[in-house]
């Protein structure tokens, strides 16, 4: 449990995928996104489905059969890595408290960045990029991971824009290793 009350979270996806070379690749893109990765050739109940089958009767019977969400072929590894991430997020609620670092308050329901009770201007993008830093401030988030929920923007830039805007530094940037929010 990190210092804002935030658990890290692993999270452990298993791939089903009988094309040997796609699943290989897509197990290396879900890693790169900072996701454990297990790959199986066997079909077993699946969170998101991969399909070229995308009319309306298939998804109808995938719903019926326990899926949660689609992705239709060709798809681009970082929609579905945000897919992924999205299904395991935590549930906001209307209760659901703010995230506070130090005199930094992101309120998430509100999509709100306060610093010491300055109200501050974020584009979505930024926001995106603050909340998941927010939630596990202290500790590294990737490069990859930061460009899944910026959706795919050039992630130094938005970090640089998002940081003048922090005001003193707030957000390391630990080489290749990714970023860490810090109080």
């Amino acid at each position: 449990m990190s210092a804002d009350g935030v658990s890290a979270r692993i999270v452990c996806v298993l791939l089903c995928e009988d094309d040997e070379q796609l699943g290989d690749r897509v197990a290396d893109g879900l890693r790169t996104a900072g996701f454990t990765v297990d790959l199986t050739r066997t079909r077993t109940d699946a969170a998101v489905l991969i399909t070229a089958r995308d009319s309306p009767a298939d998804r109808s019977e995938g719903y019926a059969g326990g899926v949660d969400d689609f992705l239709a072929t060709p798809f681009s590894l970082s929609e579905l890595a945000g897919r992924v991430r999205a299904l395991c997020a935590p549930r906001r609620s209307p209760s659901s408290p703010p995230l506070t670092v130090g005199d930094l308050v992101v309120d998430r329901l509100r999509r709100r960045v306060r610093r010491a009770g300055v109200l501050l201007t974020m584009t979505t993008r930024e926001f995106s990029a603050l909340e998941l830093l927010a939630a596990r401030a202290g500790t590294l988030v990737s490069a990859a991971e930061i460009a899944v929920v910026c959706g795919d923007a050039a992630v130094d830039q938005v970090i640089a824009k998002l940081d003048r805007k922090l005001g003193p530094p707030r957000i390391l940037h630990a080489s290749a290793a990714g970023y860490l929010l810090h109080a």
